[in-house]
């Protein structure tokens, strides 16, 4: 198991990428905190699928765009756990809406989820990272900082701040042997966008991605997972401040 005994925290991970990246971080033998802002019944399943299956998880209710929150985050997890060795910044909003049509509300607030959370958390886990000497931060953008996309320009630009995050923080930490990284995944398909968008827009999705990428399938949580896995693991310990893009050859940098 590449991640035995480590200590991972992973934002947004009551459904759908970060679900399924807390449970394969278990699975290889990580001690595992599912945080969640709402929904409690479904962080409930994804840690009791972890300790059913012999892991160790504990959910954990946070708002990560809130800094009382976050040090309650990580609080907890190091009372449970007794330290905290991965972070992944996965916590996110992408609602679609007309550019023009974008509030100054709603602007502030997906900024806030998508880029200040990442923020907070790192610099609520460095001193644990730093006391050790080691740890892993992996943040998570989108494969739309490189297409550009329509009726996501408040998502799109707070992706595209979350790379400039890494690049930067990289350079801060990298003294005391904390790497921090990136991955941009492609088009998901995740249960989450069945409730935003009509069984004939995935559909046409498809359609169109199976002739844009090298893969011609729709992007699954399970395509990403090992990209997690390796980041977060001592394989990639020399490796800091990229961008991993996970699309199935959609784009390429």
């Amino acid at each position: 198991m590449r991640l035995s005994g480590k200590v991972a925290i992973i934002t947004g991970s009551s459904r759908s990428i970060g679900a399924a990246v807390a449970k394969r971080y278990a699975k290889e033998g990580a001690k595992v905190v599912v945080n969640y802002r709402t929904h409690p019944e479904l962080a409930a399943q994804v840690t009791e699928e972890i300790i059913s299956a012999g892991g160790q998880a504990v959910a954990v209710q946070a708002d990560v765009s809130n800094e009382e929150d976050v040090q309650r985050l990580v609080n907890t997890a190091v009372a449970a756990f007794g330290g905290i060795d991965i972070l992944v910044n996965n916590a996110a909003m992408d609602p679609r809406r007309t550019w023009h049509d974008i509030t100054a509300d709603e602007w502030d607030r997906i900024m806030a989820v998508n880029v200040r959370s990442q923020f907070l958390c790192a610099k609520t886990v460095f001193p644990y990272m730093k006391a050790q000497n080691y740890g892993k931060i992996i943040n998570v953008s989108s494969v739309t900082f490189f297409t550009g996309q329509k009726q996501f320009l408040h998502y799109v630009t707070s992706k595209g701040a979350i790379i400039g995050f890494t690049r930067a923080l990289a350079r801060e930490v990298g003294e005391h042997n904390i790497t921090v990284n990136c991955i941009t995944p492609g088009a998901v398909l995740t249960e989450t966008e069945y409730e935003k968008v009509s069984l004939e827009t995935i559909q046409e999705s498809a359609v169109y991605l199976a002739k844009a990428q090298c893969f011609s399938r729709r992007e699954v949580a399970s395509d990403v997972e090992g990209a997690f896995v390796f980041l977060a693991s001592a394989d990639s310990d020399f490796i800091t401040g990229q961008t991993l893009n996970v699309d199935g050859g959609w784009i390429m940098h």
